[in-house]
């Protein structure tokens, strides 16, 4: 692959990470560790994301468990998740922190659809943005006699390629969540 391609494909992949990220905090029926573990918490002067204070696990498929290491910061851990617009609800028995799921109502699924669907296009946006980049640095290339015109259109090839790859991925990353959201 050429340079020009080559030096690019890391944004891509980080494109299409950072979409699989997105839709791992998007809420399911199924307990999660991406649902919580970045969420802000204002602990021991500063705010800091919650898998940086606890050990966060799923002992089953509808429960959320937070051990927090200092025993000193669970209200704060509490407070930090009631107030992150998440919509749930923890209980603390003073040692763990305990975070049931309820189950989806098929109007919240279908809104959960609507928001994984706009996630899904932002990183596509970011895709398509990233291959306007590259062609501007293929056709200027060209243009400063770099490359021939024979070379430009092969350029163009494996970049429609890389893109239809990285398009590809997060399909496939919208379709696993979606089967995760309307599975009851």
């Amino acid at each position: 692959m050429h340079p020009i391609i080559e030096t690019h494909k890391p944004q891509f992949a980080d494109a299409a990470a950072h979409c699989k990220e997105d839709l791992g905090g998007l809420r399911t029926c199924r307990a999660s560790a991406a649902l919580v573990e970045d969420i802000s918490v204002a602990a021991y002067g500063t705010r800091q994301p919650l898998k940086a204070l606890a050990t966060i696990l799923t002992p089953d498929p509808r429960t959320i468990s937070i051990e927090p290491w200092d025993k000193s910061v669970m209200a704060d851990i509490e407070k930090g998740i009631r107030e992150s617009g998440s919509g749930l609800n923890p209980s603390n028995d003073g040692r763990v922190i305990r975070i049931s799921i309820p189950a989806l109502t098929e109007e919240a699924r279908r809104d959960m659809i609507k928001v994984m669907g706009q996630k899904l296009e932002a990183a596509r946006i970011v895709v398509r943005q990233l291959r306007d980049k590259v062609r501007e640095e293929i056709q200027k290339a060209e243009k400063e006699k770099e490359i021939g015109e024979d070379d430009r259109y092969t350029l163009q090839e494996q970049l429609d390629e890389l893109v239809k790859e990285f398009n590809e991925e997060i399909k496939k990353f919208g379709d696993d969540k979606e089967k995760d959201i309307m599975t009851i």
